[in-house]
């Protein structure tokens, strides 16, 4: 995966101080920022210098992160940047918004520097996980994905799950903080023709969870569900 120096980074927030601790704790780890006081300022501030990640304040006068969500996935080269909003804890209903807007994740206020910087760098994992060939063994922490073999290790440990247990935990395991909604999960793993109901979808996230650390499968209210390590 690329070095950190290579990432570039927009902060959104009206907020200065927010924006000043941010980068601060950003620019320790290595990555380039830019900062926007409103959603307007955001736009032509990202149009310019093309950001991998841009971390969204939800609450901002002029335009709102929703608003500049949906602006950022209407400009071309911008459709595919990676978003994240910063949001009060208990929005849900900010959360579902943004996610229709298109945002990849949140990260909730007050916001702690070690948990920012492990989200920040879960985020820009799948950027280097773009290239890597997905039939390959994927390796977080003391799990180990064998996507050719079917087997999961959990800490050197061969699991025995079903093939709709493996597929789901790949498919979450494979982009680390991505939400995936329960429509995305559906379609990916059982398919369009195959009717399942939320409760599948739940029975063999419990199975999973019984089968490892649950602290890996994180539930995301009203939306879905996403992998943290």
């Amino acid at each position: 995966m690329s070095n950190t120096t290579n990432f570039k980074i927009l902060l959104v927030d009206d907020e200065p101080d927010i924006l000043e601790f941010l980068s601060y704790n950003l620019k320790k780890e290595g990555y380039t920022t830019f900062t926007a006081a409103t959603g307007r300022q955001a736009l032509e501030v990202a149009k310019k210098q093309l950001p991998h990640l841009i971390i969204l304040d939800v609450m901002m006068p002029d335009l709102d992160g929703i608003e500049t969500c949906r602006e950022i996935r209407s400009i071309d080269e911008l459709k595919n940047v990676l978003v994240a909003f910063l949001t009060a804890r208990g929005e849900d209903y900010s959360q579902i918004a943004g996610f229709d807007a298109g945002a990849d994740d949140y990260i909730a206020k007050p916001i702690k520097p070690r948990v920012f910087i492990s989200r920040v760098k879960a985020l820009l994992r799948r950027i280097g996980d773009q290239d890597e060939d997905k039939s390959g063994i994927l390796e977080l922490g003391d799990l180990k994905i064998d996507r050719e073999r079917y087997v999961i290790y959990y800490k050197n440990e061969a699991l025995q799950a079903p093939k709709k247990e493996f597929e789901l935990l790949a498919l979450l395991a494979g982009k680390p903080g991505k939400v995936f909604t329960r429509d995305e999960i559906m379609k990916t793993v059982w398919g369009d023709e195959v009717v399942v109901g939320d409760r599948t979808i739940d029975v063999h996230i419990r199975k999973l969870r019984e089968k490892m650390d649950d602290r890996f499968i994180k539930t995301v209210k009203g939306v879905g569900y996403k992998f943290d390590f």
